[in-house]
């Protein structure tokens, strides 16, 4: 169906682009509907940064964020492509809208003459985020990432993405100690716990959170492929170092039973909740923003707004440090570890485009020329500082050619609720945007992103972080980890689309949702038999998602070489 109406419509656009694209004047005012593949929050209908895109564009918007199951939601949509929302997210299920065809073909827009703006952004990746469709063979981009294109050398002043994370204040305990392995990691926790089973406020601490719903279940499924040592690839363990790049899940493996083990003997002790397993994503962000939460394994984007309001009530010894646990050698006997693997901490990898996570423009929008001027016009540096830094002499300010913000500035720009009157975040987080350096002009050695401006990240840090990164000898949190690595040149194999082994892999899934908190909940007697009829149920669908993952993952090494 996708590549049917791809074709339809480039012939029904084709008169509209004899014409040069511009952004027109004094264009009709219209309101835009928008559905957002998380939850989130309505902006406030006094949000200043909504009114200046009203202002110069002419433009409303009507959000809907995702309230439920995603895939259950997006099917859903998907039943009637004449009435779909005009900008479409499609969050961790991009690939389902795109494939149901719901999506337009950017490309028929895009092009370095009428949106040098919108072509310059992608161009330098343009072999990672523009595709050959699989029919007509022609080019096609259905999403430009909304993150991942970034400008300049790769910044990391922090942990971004995934790790076992562990609050400060249980570190201080300890003595500010060095923590590499789950042993360490959960000993310490348990140590912690015994003198310490609540809060201030009588409130009992958990241990150690297991997020599962819904495509969040990677925090009860990725973390084996770190302890390996490989940064996200989704469900497979990929050999980078061997020329035809051996790709094999890693949930079947022998090498997955150590820390499934692990978790088992840590459920045993108490360390962490059965409830754990029926909590929802809002549930969760609760917990951790009431502090309570000692430890899990996450990305840190995915529990920002905790962080966020950690930080807003002043709770600094309750955020969180990200941690590279790998394995120890004693964890994996060697004839359980794939030939020639050596574990090595690389939770950190190179700057990467979020492939087909964005907003796309659905089928259905009766205005597509003017989201697209929209996006071009605000890829310029008036608006991409708007969005990231606000409105200047009022959000910010800048001394000597530096974007500096003062504490009470910064510290409102992680308030959730002054976020809902002066962000944009629910149309910014999906649309494309200028990250990394900002190369040229007057602010050139500046970051458009305040969190990374050394103004800010070192100099408006508090006195607890300060004290706190002073016991390790470091100067930013990301020195908790190994710097970066190359990124390989397939990208991260978790990008690649599953459509056409789906039922394989939604039994793939489904067995993993309801087996392995089974597992981990099990009593310690029937521990083994249990991981044993798991592995034995999940190895069909193992066998045929592997083989499809190397196929993709040679493709993807073949395109980016240009073989």
């Amino acid at each position: 169906m996708r590549k049917l109406l791809s074709v339809l419509l480039t012939l029904c656009l084709l008169g509209s682009l004899l014409v040069p694209f511009a952004v027109a004047e004094a264009q009709e005012p219209i309101t835009l509907t928008v559905f957002r593949g998380d939850p989130g929050d309505q902006p406030y209908e006094d949000n200043k940064i909504y009114k200046k895109i009203e202002e110069e564009f002419g433009i409303k918007f009507e959000f809907e964020f995702l309230a439920g199951d995603l895939n259950e939601t997006l099917g859903l949509k998907l039943q009637d492509l004449e009435d779909l929302p005009d900008l479409f997210d499609g969050g961790n299920s991009a690939e389902m809208i795109i494939d149901g065809g719901a999506l337009i073909n950017l490309l028929d827009y895009i092009n370095p003459e009428d949106t040098p703006n919108l072509w310059a952004h992608i161009e330098p990746q343009k072999n990672r985020v523009i595709t050959k469709d699989e029919i007509t063979g022609e080019d096609v981009m259905y999403i430009i990432p909304n993150y991942g294109l970034t400008d300049g050398p790769q910044i990391a002043n922090s942990v971004g993405g995934p790790a076992f994370f562990i609050q400060k204040q249980v570190l201080a305990w300890g003595g500010y100690p060095e923590i590499h392995t789950l042993d360490e990691y959960f000993d310490l926790i348990e140590r912690f716990l015994a003198e310490n089973p609540t809060n201030a406020d009588g409130t009992p601490y958990v241990g150690f959170d297991i997020l599962t719903e819904d495509w969040r279940r990677f925090c009860m499924i990725n973390p084996v492929q770190h302890l390996m040592g490989r940064p996200n690839d989704g469900e497979v363990l990929i050999d980078v170092n061997k020329e035809d790049f051996p790709t094999e899940t890693f949930i079947n493996q022998p090498y997955a039973k150590p820390y499934y083990k692990k978790l088992n003997e840590e459920f045993q002790k108490g360390i962490i909740s059965p409830d754990t397993f029926v909590m929802s994503f809002d549930q969760y962000i609760a917990q951790l923003s009431s502090g309570i939460v000692l430890g899990m394994f996450d990305q840190a984007w995915d529990f920002g707004d905790a962080t966020n309001a950690l930080l807003t009530d002043g709770k600094f010894e309750n955020t969180y440090v990200a941690l590279g646990l790998i394995y120890d050698e004693d964890d994996v006997p060697a004839e359980d570890m794939p030939e020639g693997w050596k574990i090595e901490e690389h939770y950190l990898n190179g700057s990467l485009p979020n492939l087909d996570r964005g907003f796309g423009i659905s089928v259905s929008c009766k205005c597509p020329e003017r989201i697209i001027a929209m996006w071009e016009r605000m890829l310029d540096d008036d608006w991409q500082l708007l969005f990231n830094w606000g409105v200047e002499g009022e959000d910010y300010s800048i001394e000597n050619g530096r974007l500096t913000m003062t504490a009470e500035q910064y510290a409102n720009t992680q308030d959730v609720e002054w976020q809902r009157h002066n962000k944009a975040r629910a149309f910014f987080e999906s649309s494309p945007k200028r990250q990394g350096w900002i190369l040229d002009g007057d602010l050139k050695g500046n970051c458009w992103e305040p969190g990374n401006q050394d103004e800010i990240v070192f100099g408006l840090m508090n006195d607890y972080d300060k004290d706190f990164l002073g016991h390790y000898g470091y100067s930013k949190f990301a020195d908790f980890v190994n710097p970066p690595i190359e990124l390989a040149p397939y990208g991260e194999a978790w990008q690649i689309d599953k459509a056409p082994i789906d039922k394989d892999y939604q039994d793939f899934l489904n067995i993993q949702d309801t087996q392995l908190p089974a597992v981990i909940m099990a009593s310690p007697e029937e521990f083994d038999a249990k991981w044993d009829a798991f592995v034995e149920a999940i190895n069909p669908s193992c066998e045929v998602y592997s083989n499809f993952m190397h196929e993709e993952v040679l493709k993807l090494v073949a395109a980016y070489y240009g073989e």
